[in-house]
């Protein structure tokens, strides 16, 4: 078998252009995001199939926290790139082989576990469900599980592929992959689910399908590269016990999450119908920018911080993380305030029409308003998180996440009992804010250690972009708040002339923000990260 290929060289230079072409590949992802979300809320509005839907979908993505992108992605990566750069590519051929088969068989047996245990499962993640009023959401929920519990092992296994391509330095396609995903899904609920006698076991199928088209489009990539996987059991070798290892601490933060996430869920369940879609809906117009961004970002510099860790070249290390952190936070905080300032209309834009009514709108508006007060800090934990396992230090951030989650759920109680009792509208918004709040203290945690470890130095320059940046983005707020109709009349307008309005309102807000930028003396140039050193 002809030898892998070897990875090529990626300069500092280069990080902004690959976090682009990442940042691209996921904006695409996530408009088709937003279409199909359209498509769920035109046909299917935020009632009893959406909600069951949400949850049977949730489940699987709660799970592949262990096996995909969260605990397993963090351990191997670093593992790999290390196999990677010593330079013997039987080695590192036989590491994916192994990791392969021993991921591969683990994750189908877990699998045919879920999908027996779907009752279970969905009446500890949804017990509101059990007996309520609305009659058969329970029902309707475990025959959505049954078919999209095996997504879970379709996409663990994309992004096992995604994390070979990622070090090898293509990032576009696994970034693109979940395109399909999209345009699969929207297919389902657009042709083939309105006319169905139970529309959301068509949904179900939707993912089911769109789980192995993922899968199907890695492989010819792998064979490009040589590292198409011929799986094989691999439990001893010491490549794989190093990754499983690493993942061990993660796991067991990772299913702290997960109490967490069912705790929210399950408050939810016990809420008004339709609260879990509200929170759907809003969390998805968050993690616009969070995965447009956020995510490409933290992608990309993972493996560079790896090779730099094995390469032992600390100064590089920290520049790369200080750079991250400026874009961090010359993106995430305007994000944040055009987010919270224009919830309203982009959701009226987006979603109202069909069965999401006015009182959806309203509703939503209240949690992506508590959404997006978090989003620099969502953003900055996945940017600092590679900080640690970079060094595979898996440890640190389970701690610091454990204690942020703890702090989660304490605050939905303390928040969300007392506004339920005071009969206040949108409870369900206060799930949202707990879990915004929390996210500042783990990035907070995160970045004090890391300081702490000497591991980041930050480099001359901060006050002054903060302070550019704080300027920019409330000049940025008030003139939105300032121009843009109340929301009752971007209720009343048509589409089009909502579509108008937003469009003219984002576009007006980024140049604004721009503006303001270059008023206060920020160069573009800055945003290079040069070999020697990082600035913004």
């Amino acid at each position: 078998m002809s030898e892998p290929q070897a990875a090529p060289s990626n300069p500092a230079g280069g990080l902004l252009k690959s976090t682009s072409l990442v940042s691209f590949m996921t904006l695409l992802s996530r408009i088709l995001g937003l279409v199909r979300d359209i498509v769920f809320a035109r046909f299917f509005g935020a009632g009893m199939v959406m909600d069951a839907f949400f949850v049977a979908f949730k489940i699987p993505n709660i799970f592949r926290r262990f096996f995909a992108e969260g605990a397993f992605s963090q351990a191997f990566v670093p593992v790999f790139a290390e196999y990677d750069e010593a330079g013997d590519p039987a080695q590192v051929r036989e590491l994916v082989d192994r990791v392969a088969g021993t991921l591969g068989l683990v994750l189908f047996g877990f699998t045919a576990v879920g999908v027996l245990a779907a009752p279970v499962l969905i009446a500890v993640f949804a017990p509101g469900f059990i007996g309520n009023a609305d009659g058969g959401r329970y029902d309707l929920a475990v025959d959505m599980l049954r078919l999209t519990f095996p997504y879970l092992l379709f996409i663990s296994l994309t992004a096992l592929a995604g994390a070979i391509l990622n070090t090898y330095k293509n990032f576009g396609v696994p970034a693109f992959a979940p395109v399909l995903l999209n345009v699969v899904l929207i297919g389902f609920a657009a042709l083939l689910a309105p006319g169905a006698e139970r529309p959301g076991i068509i949904l179900a199928a939707g993912v089911f399908v769109a789980g192995a088209v993922q899968l199907l489009f890695m492989l010819p990539f792998l064979l490009r590269i040589r590292l198409l996987p011929r799986p094989r059991w691999g439990w001893q070798h010491p490549g794989v016990r190093r990754v499983l290892i690493l993942m061990a601490p993660v796991i067991f933060g990772a299913s702290v999450a997960q109490i967490n996430i069912l705790f929210d869920t399950l408050i939810a369940s016990f809420l008004a119908t339709g609260s879990i879609s509200w929170l759907y809906y809003s969390d998805r117009l968050m993690e616009f920018p969070l995965g447009v961004f956020g995510i490409a970002l933290a992608t990309v510099i993972l493996p560079n911080l790896s090779r730099q860790h094995a390469s032992s070249t600390p100064a590089a290390f920290s520049a790369t993380l200080d750079w991250a952190l400026r874009l961090v936070v010359l993106i995430a905080l305007p994000s944040a305030v055009g987010l919270a300032v224009v919830s309203g209309p982009i959701l009226a834009t987006i979603f109202a029409g069909g069965a999401f009514g006015s009182a959806d709108v309203s509703m939503a508006s209240l949690s992506l308003v508590a959404y997006a007060l978090g989003l620099p800090g969502f953003i900055l934990v996945k940017v600092l998180a590679p900080g640690y396992f970079a060094r595979q230090d898996t440890r640190t951030p389970v701690r610091v996440g454990i204690i942020a989650l703890v702090v989660n759920m304490i605050l939905n109680v303390l928040i969300v009992v007392p506004w339920v009792i005071a009969d206040l509208p949108g409870p369900h918004a206060g799930l949202a804010l707990a879990t915004a709040l929390s996210a500042f203290l783990n990035a907070f945690l995160l970045w004090r250690g890391l300081r702490r470890d000497g591991v980041l130095q930050s480099r001359a320059g901060w006050g002054r972009l903060l302070l550019q940046v704080a300027v920019a983005a409330a000049v940025m707020g008030m003139l939105l708040h300032y121009f843009s109709p109340p929301l009752v009349q971007w209720l009343e307008a048509g589409v089009w002339t909502r579509a108008g309005w937003l469009t003219v309102t984002v576009l007006g807000g980024f140049a604004v923000y721009g503006a303001t930028l270059l008023a206060a003396g920020l160069r573009p140039d800055e945003l290079r990260m040069k070999s020697s050193g990082a600035s913004l």
